[in-house]
């Protein structure tokens, strides 16, 4: 059912968005309070509480009846499949980037992924994009070249983020709303389980398991990882049926501004000349899409998603 657009509707969805980029800003934070526990187990706890989280949504919410329908279906299967690979490639280097030192490479991942998003619109779903916009994705190759060329490092983490979320939006939109956030989560998390199970035998086998032997603070926090998983998930469906794709484009730079603050000020990763560089031309990059999605937005465009044949 769409949502009639109000003030008030408006201002929730900017509330309702812009407070999931707020929660996915800190999550490099939230990630390191799990140390002593590795990458692998994050994540794992984070694909089995993230399932258990959303069984209890769901059972709350009585949205049972829409998993069923789902599950009726076989293509819809398949893509909530792919869909759980895709992200969780995403969440597994996100989480390897931020306890190895590298958070200030995810931010540049999400910073270049909306740019990328609209490339990869072009080339899959064959959309047509404005002057501006191309602008703004050369820009942002010519960062990519520099940080390689000049800092003398492939920012795999980076463009890992980049390609793995930028698909998974693909995906999400493929299947557009025949299937809603909650079941969608739980189906992707579902897929994931067998994943998360071999990785826990795995980390047990090998360093050690340490959820349940820290502390009882640690295991909390562990176990809350489902819930800090799903909640931005949420706010984020919640706020685009109640703002344009034009305030999500905006609000969305929120993330990756947070992860460079957190990578720079907070962790104090190093930042010499050459990765300024290449960070500041893809400012001018991110500068230019916004200034287009303004240009776009004054002109009264309604930026909607193209048909998918």
């Amino acid at each position: 059912m769409s949502i009639v657009s109000t003030p008030r509707t408006r201002a929730t969805g900017v509330a309702y968005a812009g407070g999931a980029y707020l929660l996915w800003g800190v999550l490099p934070l939230y990630f390191l309070l799990l140390v002593p526990a590795g990458p692998w187990e994050i994540v794992a706890a984070r694909v089995l509480f993230s399932f258990a989280f959303c069984i209890a949504l769901l059972t709350v919410t009585r949205g049972w009846r829409r998993i069923i329908a789902i599950m009726r279906q076989p293509r819809l299967l398949g893509w909530t499949a792919l869909a759980g690979a895709l992200i969780y490639v995403n969440w597994q280097v996100f989480v390897i980037g931020t306890l190895t030192g590298h958070v200030v490479e995810t931010s540049l991942g999400y910073f270049i992924n909306p740019i990328a998003t609209v490339l990869l619109g072009v080339f899959v779903l064959h959309e047509r994009i404005r002057r501006l916009q191309w602008v703004a994705i050369a820009i942002a190759m010519v960062a990519v070249v520099v940080i390689i060329v000049a800092y003398g490092a492939f920012p795999w983490i980076a463009l890992s983020l980049t390609a793995s979320f930028g698909i998974y939006g693909l995906v999400k939109k493929k299947i557009g709303p025949s299937v809603d956030a909650l079941s969608g989560l739980t189906l992707e998390s579902l897929w994931l389980l067998p994943v998360a199970i071999v990785q826990l035998v795995i980390v047990g086998q090998t360093t050690g398991i340490t959820l349940g032997t820290v502390s009882p603070w640690h295991t909390l926090l562990m176990v809350f990882a489902g819930v800090v998983t799903a909640v931005p998930l949420l706010m984020f469906a919640a706020g685009t049926r109640r703002i344009d794709l034009t305030v999500i484009g905006m609000i969305q730079f929120m993330t990756p501004i947070m992860q460079f603050l957190t990578g720079v000020l907070i962790l104090h990763e190093p930042m010499p000349t050459e990765r300024w560089i290449g960070f500041v031309i893809v400012w001018i990059a991110v500068a230019v899409f916004i200034v287009d999605l303004v240009i776009a937005a004054r002109r009264g465009r309604r930026i909607r998603p193209a048909p998918i044949t």
